[in-house]
């Protein structure tokens, strides 16, 4: 798809004004947030930036020149001042006196944390040499598409020439590290007219003596090589023109909903992956394209691309021309077994004696034509992000297809990264995944006190969650607030009648294409009714049946639907009620709706042992504060049955337990939270009581 020229152009949005009470480290960050904030600048923790600036050394009381460079695992878009490592330049010109050749370059990194100026925490990245030694005060490493579309090109050296002449160097693919900070200082001392480089399968340095200045540079040469490539490119059909149809949105998304829960139950056998969806007009031009069963094959180039996306995607075998969904799903088990053992070769092939043990072997990115891309990893953040670096992948295969050949990366040079020891390291310090860590829940009556409760205690530990409830708005409130705390990639809203069929599978389809399926099913939707049994209508008695009974048989069996597509198990939890074992006065309706609720789920308990999917119940009473139920007539009608006004009314349950304490919704939340989690592994067919004690309720 092509972008008009002026759209495509990068806007200057330096503030003089702003800028003007900076110090320079301040006007680092500021221009590292301005690049960060477009990714056709970089992607998400791709580049970095830094600054050689005075300090006052806090020991001699003197000034010293002092790297500020973005450390290790930072995002330049949305880091504040403690994202950057701060480093001596005179001891980082001292490591040059311990280098001992490009076969021990790894160890430098190691020599770094010596180098540290004010005791700064903040590690620094292997990049540091690339920064430090450019003989200038300011200096921007970014992934522009458009950059690295020429820096793909097999002839990218001689087309950086042709497009920027001599103020643009050139340097060949090298692993990035201390021999490559050594190369781009030598390139840049002895070629003073340079501002900056390219480097081959890789990205753009740009640098400068003023901050704004290398901004305004880095800027500028971005926007030299669109054009270029806008120009040469022109009247070419990208990719080769179009070989097969793109399907309706609607029909794209329905295939993707049936796709994500089989391939992520194929992936998700040692740790469960959370799923993404893209069908993006640029994702879908690749996917339809001529040249598709080429490029696809040939991986990315840029390591930052690399890291992300795996040595290549998993092309799905589906023909949108004559669509067969179910010859396909039949497909994806061998699929998956041929790239598992693919990319098992691959680590044979390249490793080395040292070389960290075989990875998770499975695709990260899965390409369906005339669909869309999949993307799965271990958490929806990076499903995300991964497929965004697919896409700045087809955007350099476009352009560099265009102009020239496109080349990845050779295939030990990416095992050499994929692998790389220092990468390992990193990976060894990652934080232990939380408790529901890539699973996803379902609420249903999310907005409410119960539901929202429970959404909150998944999302602290990992979880993403989808919230639903028959008041659509009040769900998408509700959700919006957790996004502010937990996320916008974590938590979803749908609005769904549990009793309208066609909502809940519709809902369960929005829940696989947001996440790639489910994991846990909370039945949480409620309604109460207060009546003496001959007061009692049939339309009342139908609407308790109704919601309570068939509603929680239809979330249910569509759950169990999805958890059998992805054969991993799963948790199906229902909040029932203290009344569906203990009988009230005046509640017929809700206390036989609520007894057919437990049953059902002991039914499904029965069923659903064999796929190792758990059902249990939560019984709660007396739940008011945050409780809708509690907020209309049910409050006024159980007042009047136990001759209570409505402030007397909490404190009479309270007193009417056993332990006399008030039942909250955090309360059962926890209980929810200790079913869907790996505590209760060996529970199913449980009834867990969270009433503060009664007797009448005991289940034996």
């Amino acid at each position: 798809m092509t972008t008009s020229p002026a759209a495509s152009r990068l806007q200057n949005l330096w503030d003089d004004a702003k800028a003007a009470s900076m110090s320079e480290s301040e006007k680092l960050l500021y221009r590292s947030n301005l690049l960060g904030s477009d990714k056709r600048v970089t992607n998400y923790g791709g580049g970095n930036t830094s600054a050689k600036v005075q300090e006052k050394d806090p020991l001699t009381g003197e000034m010293a020149e002092v790297l500020w460079v973005k450390g290790s695992g930072g995002d330049i878009g949305s880091m504040k001042m403690d994202g950057f490592s701060t480093l001596y330049m005179d001891k980082l010109h001292a490591l040059k006196g311990l280098y001992r050749g490009v076969a021990h370059e790894d160890e430098m990194v190691g020599y770094l944390p010596h180098c540290t100026f004010n005791l700064n925490p903040r590690a620094a990245s292997i990049d540091t040499p690339l920064h430090a030694y450019v003989p200038r005060k300011h200096v921007d490493h970014v992934h522009s598409d458009s950059i690295i579309a020429i820096a793909a090109s097999v002839n990218s050296k001689q087309l950086t020439a042709e497009i920027f002449g001599d103020e643009i160097g050139w340097l060949p693919w090298k692993k990035p590290g201390y021999e490559l900070g050594l190369w781009l200082e030598k390139l840049a001392t002895e070629n003073p007219q340079m501002r900056g480089a390219v480097l081959e399968s890789h990205g753009l340095f740009t640098w400068a003596d003023d901050a704004k200045d290398c901004y305004l540079t880095t800027l500028e040469i971005i926007n030299k090589a669109a054009t270029w490539l806008e120009e040469k490119s022109a009247g070419k059909p990208a990719f080769g023109g179009p070989a097969r149809p793109t399907l309706p949105a609607a029909e794209r998304r329905a295939v993707a909903a049936r796709l994500m829960p089989v391939i992520r139950g194929l992936i998700s056998q040692e740790r469960h992956k959370v799923g993404h969806f893209d069908d993006s007009p640029a994702v879908l031009e690749f996917l339809g394209s001529a040249m598709l069963g080429t490029l696809a094959p040939m991986g990315t180039s840029c390591p930052d691309h690399f890291l992300r996306t795996k040595i290549r995607p998993l092309l799905v075998d589906f023909d949108p021309a004559a669509p067969d969904l179910d010859a396909t799903i039949a497909g994806l088990a061998k699929a998956a077994d041929d790239y598992r053992a693919d990319y098992a070769a691959y680590y044979d092939r390249c490793k080395h004696p040292d070389s960290p043990a075989l990875r998770d072997p499975n695709a990260v990115v899965w390409l369906v034509p005339g669909v869309g891309m999949i993307t799965f990893a271990l958490d929806k953040p990076t499903a995300r992000i991964s497929g965004e670096f697919y896409v700045n992948a087809i955007n350099v295969m476009r352009g560099a297809s265009a102009v020239s050949t496109y080349q990845g990366l050779p295939e030990q040079e990416a095992f050499d990264i994929e692998y790389w020891l220092l990468e390992e390291a990193k990976l060894q310090r990652m934080p232990k995944p939380k408790a529901l860590a890539g699973r996803v829940a379902l609420v249903t009556g999310g907005a409410g006190g119960i539901g929202s409760a429970t959404a909150e205690r998944f999302l602290k530990e990992g979880a993403c969650v989808v919230l639903a409830d028959i008041d659509g708005p009040a769900a998408a409130d509700v959700a919006a607030g957790m996004a502010r705390v937990f996320g916008a990639d974590m938590v979803r809203s749908v609005a769904m009648n549990v009793t309208d069929e066609g909502q809940v599978i519709a809902a369960y389809a929005e829940t696989a294409l947001a996440f790639g399926g489910v994991d846990i099913l909370v039945s949480n939707a409620g309604i109460a009714s207060s009546a003496p049994v001959e007061e009692t209508s049939l339309a009342l008695w139908n609407k308790n049946m109704d919601i309570l009974s068939t509603g929680y048989f239809l979330v249910s069996r569509e759950a169990f639907k999805c958890l059998r597509a992805q054969g991993i198990g799963g948790s199906v939890i229902f909040v029932a009620s203290k009344n569906g074992l203990a009988a009230s006065p005046n509640a017929s309706a809700y206390c036989t709706a609520k007894a057919a609720e437990i049953h059902l789920a002991r039914c499904l308990a029965l069923e659903g042992a064999e796929a190792g999917i758990r059902v249990n119940v939560v019984n709660p009473d007396a739940v008011l504060r945050g409780s809708k139920i509690w907020s209309g007539e049910w409050l006024d009608q159980r007042a009047s049955t136990y001759g209570k006004d409505k402030e007397g009314l909490e404190e009479m349950y309270r007193q009417r337990s056993m332990l006399k304490r008030s039942v909250l919704p955090e309360d059962i939340a926890e209980g929810a939270y200790f079913f869907a989690s790996d505590l209760s592994a060996k529970s199913t067919g449980n009834i867990l009581n969270v009433d503060a004690g009664n007797v009448q309720a005991f289940t034996r």
